[in-house]
């Protein structure tokens, strides 16, 4: 659960208290609706959730709706109301199948526990890039159903064996995973920019330093940008940017094994 999902949380919580109706979560439902099955139209939750992960990716989140949804189901919006009660539950729902993509570590793995969390990080800024409506919901919702729930637990195992004092965890899965958030965040809005562009990264990057390098006020930080690119290496953006993500998540695997040697 993230830190900002905690705050919702405990607003949700404080709403109940004050005797207002608030739904913290559609995973904290009575599960009525989701043992709903055989209408007329066919429909269940698992074939809604997928249909809605389809048009996130292929549409975006602002264009996002249960009108659309139906359509794209060949169905009423009430009917797909049956089985979700309102959208914030369905986009809950498509976040933890987008999660639910990640390959996690079994429980009793005997990697070292570097290599498991270089592939956890992996896997989540994969998520990250290939559904970039992802972002946004981890950071409004809960992240509290099955899926979030197993990576979490997974991260979890994994630091424990970092050797980390009990008070030194949650910071270092926060350094980790809240940087892969912002890497995977950003890198896959810049694919989706590309696409809608109707560009290869390549095509878009070029162009883009191209129209930045008119501009003499930002001469300096180009000049000086060309010469960290030359050092890190790589032929692509996507090489760079692999450079990137490995240099800084070794960094912050360092990090850890200092502290934990401090510990």
């Amino acid at each position: 659960m993230s830190v900002t999902s905690e705050r919702c949380f405990l607003v949700n919580v404080a709403g109940r208290a004050g005797g207002r109706p608030a739904r913290a979560s559609v995973w904290l439902e009575d599960g009525a609706r989701a043992r709903r099955g055989g209408q007329p139209s066919g429909l269940d939750r698992e074939r809604i959730t997928a249909t809605a992960v389809r048009l996130l990716d292929a549409e975006g989140l602002a264009k996002f709706s249960m009108r659309r949804l139906a359509a794209e189901l060949n169905v009423t919006a009430m009917s797909v109301y049956w089985y979700v009660a309102t959208k914030d539950d369905l986009l809950e729902l498509a976040l933890d199948q987008a999660f639910g993509e990640m390959l996690l570590p079994p429980e009793d793995s005997a990697a070292d526990w570097r290599d498991q969390l270089r592939a956890l990080a992996g896997q989540y800024r994969a998520v990250l890039v290939a559904h970039p409506w992802v972002s946004p919901l981890a950071g409004t919702f809960l992240n509290i159903g099955p899926h979030s729930l197993d990576f979490s637990l997974a991260v979890q195992r994994v630091i424990r064996h970092t050797v980390l004092p009990a008070h030194g965890q949650a910071g270092a899965i926060s350094a980790v995973f809240q940087f892969v958030y912002g890497f995977g965040t950003i890198e896959g809005h810049f694919v989706q920019r590309c696409a809608a562009a109707g560009m290869t990264q390549e095509e878009y990057f070029r162009h883009a330093m191209s129209a930045v390098s008119d501009e003499p006020e930002f001469h300096q930080v180009i000049r000086r940008s060309a010469d960290l690119m030359e050092a890190r290496g790589g032929d692509t953006v996507e090489e760079m940017r692999e450079r990137d993500f490995a240099y800084a998540l070794e960094t912050l695997i360092a990090g850890i094994e200092v502290m934990a040697a401090r510990g």
